[in-house]
């Protein structure tokens, strides 16, 4: 089972770097119309947990010797898959607007379709949700809870305050919100 899981990583790690070629793609569309950055601060922390998580996935298990459980890795897998498909959803959603740095282009108005109709940062709950189910799948627990709380402060100490006060300052901001 060992072997499976390494694979399941592998295809989340390329799974991220076809993000990474979406998110270029969209920040070059969103540059081209103005768009402006905010929150650069905080990126580099978020792309060194995120590498983190995948490889301590692996390394959790490999060397604490962590067992796959069934009743608690199938059920994990099950919110993994679940997590990549509300992300994608994200992302189609958006469109060229998607990225994974906070790029803002003036006079376009949020979003209020797709999971932006029901939750103001669908993407962040798909994090939330593969950051514990990705290494509780082969019980790496230890990954699982440092990466669920490193990840709650820097969502909510500076990603989702530094995308709440750049989509704030737009024109549309409270008119298209339901």
């Amino acid at each position: 089972m060992l072997t499976a899981y390494v694979v399941l990583v592998a295809l989340t790690a390329a799974e991220r770097l076809a993000e990474l070629v979406v998110s270029a793609r969209n920040a070059r569309w969103s540059f081209a119309r103005g768009g402006v950055e905010s929150g650069r601060g905080h990126f580099p922390a978020m792309v060194l947990l995120h590498t983190g998580l995948l490889v301590a996935c692996v390394v959790e298990v490999v060397v604490a010797d962590r067992p796959f459980l069934p009743w608690l890795g199938w059920p994990m897998l099950a919110l993994v898959l679940a997590s990549q498909a509300l992300r994608w959803w994200c992302i189609a959603t958006l469109g060229p607007r998607w990225n994974t740095r906070v790029i803002v282009v003036p006079d376009l108005p949020l979003v209020a379709r797709g999971p932006y109709r029901w939750i103001p940062h669908p993407n962040y709950v798909a994090v939330v949700v593969e950051g514990f189910a990705l290494p509780l799948v082969h019980s790496a627990w230890v990954t699982a809870l440092a990466f669920t709380v490193l990840n709650a402060w820097l969502l909510l100490r500076f990603r989702i305050p530094a995308e709440d006060r750049a989509l704030s300052a737009l024109p549309s901001a409270r008119s298209d919100r339901p």
